[in-house]
């Protein structure tokens, strides 16, 4: 059996800046540190900090007065911020930058007055804080069917956005459905789908025409994650999310020549390579990194992080 890893795959540069913040803020300021929800969708990089003594909670309400937070890399709603002043805590906004492009078109685009249609999961923690930047102004789209449906009150006054962790071919579907319904509808003028999104769907389809199967390592909390899963089967290549090696098994790969792995862009390596080891134990005898696109993407960190004698409340 022959295995071939996808690359790019893991770890985004919104990731990578959202554990180092964490990270940073536990050597700088040190314990007690609170996060709110998971800072990436990954249940063993949430354990590893944990470990470190990191409190992760779902609630502002839930962190002691006067103590230090960091908001997570999906975002967050105004309220949230609102709260945390009122409770006298130290906020460390770990939010993705792609994200926070969102965010404020979101607001660029309420303050004219505009109906804002967000495509993505409505119950997904980074559409529920995007949404938040306009709650009475903007309505929700998670499919086609929605997107036909959906009225506003003025046709005229229409402006989309997007989850950031979509399938590219789904939200270019929904898209072509609300520019047929709102000739006028507004977008923005580059892809609210990040990078490291769109790569690693690439990556996968071209995974598909190599392989009899695809395994994608990641938390069923990751959108991104998922959203491989759904590209590789749209390919006509079965497909399955397995959180980690112990999820591998022999029926997996009766019949299976070559197997392609990729990952969800919070999934640490370090998964990766326990899985290259169990895979060897079903019958791989050879591995191949195939390589797609170079990602030199890298988010600067809070200046309270890195700069000399910065803030230590």
């Amino acid at each position: 059996m022959h295995v071939i890893f996808a690359k790019p795959r893991g770890f985004c540069a919104g990731v990578e800046r959202a554990i180092a913040i964490v990270e940073g803020a536990l050597s700088r300021f040190g314990l007690p540190l609170y996060v709110k929800h998971a800072v990436v969708h990954n249940r063993h990089e949430v354990e590893r900090l944990e470990k470190l003594g990191v409190i992760f909670v779902e609630d502002v309400s839930e962190i002691p007065e006067g103590s230090r937070v960091i908001l997570s890399a999906h975002g967050s709603p105004p309220e949230c911020f609102t709260e945390a002043r009122a409770r006298n805590l130290g906020v460390i906004d770990a939010v993705c930058p792609l994200v926070v492009k969102v965010h404020s078109e979101v607001k660029h685009y309420a303050s004219e007055g505009r109906t804002i249609i967000l495509v993505g999961h409505r119950n997904h923690v980074e559409v529920i804080g995007t949404k938040g930047e306009a709650p009475n102004h903007t309505v929700v789209v998670e499919s086609v069917e929605d997107a036909e449906c959906i009225v506003v009150s003025d046709p005229e006054k229409v402006a989309y956005t997007t989850q950031t962790t979509l399938s590219v071919d789904d939200v270019k579907t929904i898209v072509e459905v609300l520019k047929r319904r709102f000739p006028d509808i507004v977008g923005p003028h580059k892809t609210d789908i990040c990078y490291a999104t769109q790569n690693r769907q690439d990556a996968v389809k071209v995974l598909a025409k190599r392989t009899n199967l695809i395994l994608i390592v990641g938390s069923e909390e990751s959108s991104n994650a998922n959203r491989l899963v759904e590209v590789a089967r749209t390919a006509g290549v079965p497909a399955y999310l397995i959180e980690d090696a112990g999820a591998l098994s022999t029926k997996l790969f009766i019949g299976i020549r070559a197997v392609g792995v990729s990952s969800g862009a919070s999934t640490p390596e370090a998964l990766l390579d326990k899985i290259r080891t169990r895979l060897e134990k079903f019958g791989a005898v050879s591995f191949e990194e195939m390589r797609t696109e170079d990602e030199r993407v890298r988010f600067s960190l809070p200046k309270m992080l890195t700069e000399k004698g910065g803030v230590r409340r």
